[in-house]
This record gives structure tokens, sequence and C-alpha cells, in this order.
């Protein structure tokens, strides 16, 4: 009886450690991912006062955006209204909010050039909270990352700036719109503010 107790002693010790080993490496990961990320669209910037061309300015938004899980981001944003339209609504919601969204990350480029400092990355299985200061012109701010690991990689799926979730500040702008005017008019609202952006 001694023997069977030591036994699954060991082997939830054992189960402890390899969850704790596998959540570091994840936030290790994660980290490493982030900050290479962050020294590529610092380095392609350049100093201030820097003008872009097209060509700087379709990398930069593809750098930005290429870790963002848009259609997660998009599900949260629509909530219990994705239960209602077909997947070809779907499909075109996902692609206009997409171009929105990414056309906005251009909006005010200097904001990349903030240091970033890593208050705290917890990791959990499949899902990760990233807490993250980022500094600029002596101000500060909270940037924070909700992620999940899919097809092989870590991807953000909400982004909490100054507490204000990206999703959930999408969802009210889009839920009002819904219960005013209907989802036909969200489409047409999203589809003119994709036009602008291409």
């Amino acid at each position: 009886m001694k023997f069977l107790e030591t036994t699954v002693t060991i082997f939830l010790l054992s189960l402890l450690f390899v969850n704790s080993a596998t959540a570091q490496n994840s936030s290790d990961e994660i980290r490493s991912m982030l900050e290479e990320r962050d020294e590529e669209i610092k380095e392609l910037l350049g100093p201030e006062g820097t003008e872009y061309t097209d060509a700087q300015r379709a990398e930069l938004k593809e750098i930005i955006n290429g870790v963002i899980d848009f259609e997660a981001m998009a599900r949260e944003a629509l909530d219990d209204t994705f239960n209602t339209i077909s997947e070809e609504e779907w499909n075109e919601f996902v692609d206009l909010f997409s171009t929105i969204v990414r056309d906005q990350s251009l909006n005010k480029l200097d904001i990349y050039r903030a240091k970033v400092t890593y208050n705290s990355i917890e990791a959990d299985g499949n899902e990760a909270r990233v807490e993250t200061l980022a500094e600029l012109d002596n101000v500060r701010t909270p940037v924070n990352y909700e992620m999940e690991f899919k097809n092989g990689e870590w991807v953000i799926t909400d982004m909490e700036i100054d507490d204000v979730s990206t999703a959930s500040s999408y969802h009210r702008q889009f839920q009002r719109i819904i219960n005013q005017k209907g989802f036909d008019s969200l489409m047409n609202s999203l589809r003119k503010r994709a036009e602008r952006a291409e």
C-alpha cells in the first residue's frame, strides 16, 4: 500500500513538473515571437519623420497584423449574431472586418516605437495571456494580449489597450447597429469602410 501511494505521488509530481515546464516553454516561445515582431516593426519604421512607400506600408501592415486571428476576434465581436447568419455572410464579414482592422493599424505608426516591458506571460495549455507596458514620450500604456495556440503557432485573439478590449469595443459598435437597423445595415457600413481602406 505504501509503495502504491509513493508511486502515485511521484506520478502526480512528474505531471506537475511537465505541465510547469510546458507552460514555461510556451511563455518563452510567446515572448520570443512578440519581441522578434517588435524588432522587425521598429527596424522597418526607421527614424521619426521617415516617409514610407506603398510597399513599406504593406510590409508593416503584414508584420503588425500577421499574428492576429481575425476569425476569433470577429466571432467575439459578432457574438450571438454569428449563429443567425449564413457561411457566406460570415466569410464576407471576416474579410471586411480584417480589412478595416488592418487598415486602422497604420493610423498611428509612432505607437510602434514604444519601449515594451513584459510584465507577465501566463500560459495554460493552448491559451495564454500576455501583459505588457508600452512607454512612449514618458506616457505608459498597458497593452495586453489574449492568445491561443492554433495550427502549430501562437496567435492573438484579442488585444486590450488601456484595459479596453478590441473585440469588446467592436462588439458594442456592431451590436448597436444590429439592434437598431439589422445585420444587413452593419454589412453595408462595413463594406463602405473597407472600400475606403482599400
